[in-house]
């Protein structure tokens, strides 16, 4: 979640970024209404211990189970703004699928800076990624990620959005104050029973010692884990979203521990890994993000061989962490481009090689995963999104991606028991599948048709066809 599409999605709303000190000052008038008894868009207001609560949850707030199914998170531009007619498309899409499990990071990604002075907040971009969720039918998540300026050096009152800035990690000395801010996150959104902590230790390298910050970033972690438990022991919090990178296994940082066709694990990731679940103050879930490929961009021995990595990964860090629940809160298949896109691939390839990466995630005991869904700010195409751009009232459109993702949702929430499949012997090499009692998932990995034996029934399948079979 900071490879690409970093920077706040506020675009053309966008005060701190866009204009002058002047303006500046204005906006943090603003900010002050908005925390005031029924300021700002008129719903926000305090309940009787004086937490801020923003509008009104879609469903009243409740015990929460650690674990939330197959989802997406939400970038710089989504189906939150745009025309009218595309923005309640997508959420008609949505709705229909049961609502799927939605993503937002507090500050960037599509979201102001929450507190761009101590003490005084702006959530009209927050409130507006939430309300959608809950328009929606979903399940809310937020990630803490990222923290205003004045905690990293900055000066209050004003944003750099570079990516440089919003990847830097708040000072020690304000992580009490980084925990504040989570707190009054969950009280403003009571309806939010899931936190992520941090996303992919963000400015947490020690490069005096060539390896990861992993005890500033546990420091942190369990600051937000009591302030969250403080607000509501029920809330779920997760950690420590590590990015899960492999490299050649001849590489010098290259794990002798866990490695395989697709490569070796960075051991510096899997130190961080074990310190933090050493030394955590608790969590409900544990939460990865990778690719399927090397650090070097390699997809070894191949595309779809490369996804066997998810699974490797995730059954280590479940044996690692006693069977906490598995959350990959990013997962990728296709190498970037040197302008970080992942443009490439024709449709039905990248399709393909997402549904095998997501039966590879469920192999290694994954129970929730969110699709980074790229969308583009208009236009009429976007390759790999779920939906077409909300610019216009023709917008809103669903994607093939769409259907994958929001399909395997429905087939596979938490909880499902899987079932073994046969599958012809010849046949084995050219397909993945995932089945339950109820339907079985076919994936066909190879760029050309062929004639597949699964479940006992023989039928035809095209270059890279995702089929699905009831039983």
């Amino acid at each position: 979640m900071g490879r690409h599409e970093w920077n706040s999605g506020a675009r053309r709303w966008r005060l701190t970024a866009l204009i002058g000190a002047a303006v500046v000052a204005l906006a943090l008038v603003v900010t002050l209404i908005n925390t005031l008894p029924g300021g700002g868009d008129g719903t926000a207001g305090t309940t009787s211990d004086g937490a801020e609560v923003h509008g009104t949850p879609a469903t009243p707030a409740r015990a929460a189970r650690p674990e939330v199914g197959w989802g997406f998170t939400h970038t710089q531009f989504s189906a939150d703004e745009g025309s009218g007619a595309a923005t309640r498309r997508v959420e008609g899409l949505l709705s229909k699928s049961g609502g799927l499990p939605q993503n937002q990071a507090v500050m960037g990604w599509g979201a102001d800076n929450p507190e761009p002075v101590k003490g005084r907040y702006d959530f009209a971009a927050l409130d507006r990624r939430i309300d959608f969720v809950r328009a929606s039918g979903g399940t809310p998540v937020i990630t803490l990620c990222c923290s205003p300026d004045w905690m990293k050096g900055g000066r209050a009152g004003s944003t750099d959005w570079s990516q440089a800035a919003l990847e830097t990690a708040p000072r020690p000395e304000h992580y009490a104050d980084f925990a504040a801010l989570a707190a009054t996150v969950a009280r403003r959104y009571p309806d939010v029973r899931h936190f992520v902590v941090w996303n992919e230790f963000k400015g947490f390298w020690n490069d005096a010692e060539g390896r990861w910050d992993y005890e500033g970033y546990t420091r942190l972690y369990n600051l937000v884990h009591q302030a969250l438990k403080k607000v509501d022991k029920d809330i779920m919090v997760g950690g420590p979203y590590l990015v899960m990178d492999s490299v050649d296994p001849r590489a010098e940082e290259a794990s002798t521990a866990l490695a395989g066709p697709w490569g070796a694990m960075d051991q510096r990731v899997l130190d961080a890994f074990a310190y933090w679940n050493r030394h955590k103050a608790g969590a409900d879930f544990v939460v990865v993000d990778g690719s399927s490929y090397t650090k070097d961009d390699e997809l070894l021995p191949d595309e779809f061989g490369a996804t066997d990595k998810l699974t490797a990964v995730g059954a280590w860090v479940r044996r690692q962490t006693g069977g906490l629940p598995l959350w990959w809160a990013e997962y990728y298949v296709e190498p970037a481009d040197g302008n970080d896109d992942r443009k490439g691939w024709p449709e039905d390839r990248r399709v393909a090689v997402q549904a095998a990466g997501m039966i590879a995630m469920v192999r290694g005991g994954a129970s929730s995963g969110f699709y980074w869904n790229p969308e583009e700010e208009k236009g009429t195409g976007c390759p790999g999104c779920l939906w077409t751009p909300t610019d216009r009232a023709g917008g809103g459109a669903r994607l093939p991606m769409y259907g994958l993702v929001s399909r395997f949702g429905e087939e596979f929430p938490p909880g499902t028991r899987y079932d073994t499949v046969s599958v012809a012997a010849d046949d084995v090499p050219n397909v993945r599948v995932l089945a339950t009692d109820k339907v079985v998932l076919v994936v066909n990995i190879r760029d050309r048709p062929i004639s597949a034996q699964v479940d006992g029934r023989r039928f035809e399948m095209r270059a890279y066809e995702v089929k699905w079979l009831t039983r």
